[in-house]
């Protein structure tokens, strides 16, 4: 899975495969025609409410797959985002999360990524920002499920 460019049509397009689920069924639930679903199904992006849909009537979390990308991808928030000019922290009415997910996709992905000498240990823990003891229970852990 390459978490850095999302084709979310092609992977919902997958998911029903997998499923085997009838194009009859699509079209009712997501109350669209067949040609509307095929455009969906073509297309490297769709609305939010109109994924959501999907992910109920496929029961399956597409939105993980942009939490991947953005645990992988996106940049570090400086510290002086994080503090208001008192120095205390910003105050949000939004849910707070505290912990990254890592699914083992991620995991596996990273591994591969040092084990093939694409980044090294260093790097990965800067570059995900993973913690340093984080990523070395992984290396551990995988390696004696290799052995």
């Amino acid at each position: 899975m390459d978490f850095k460019k999302i084709h979310i049509g092609s992977l919902i397009e997958q998911k029903i495969r997998e499923n085997k689920t009838e194009f009859s069924r699509i079209c009712s639930f997501m109350a669209s025609t067949e040609e509307e679903i095929k455009t969906m199904l073509s297309s490297p992006s769709l609305n939010s409410d109109v994924l959501l849909k999907w992910c109920k009537l496929l029961e399956y979390d597409f939105f993980r797959i942009y939490s991947q990308h953005l645990i992988l991808y996106s940049p570090a928030a400086s510290s002086s985002a994080d503090k208001s000019s008192e120095g205390a922290k910003t105050k949000t009415s939004l849910p707070v999360f505290r912990k990254h997910i890592y699914t083992q996709e991620m995991i596996s992905f990273i591994l591969e990524q040092i084990s093939c000498g694409q980044i090294t240990k260093a790097s990965a823990v800067e570059k995900y920002r993973i913690p340093k003891t984080t990523l070395y229970k992984w290396i551990n852990k995988y390696e004696n499920l290799k052995s």
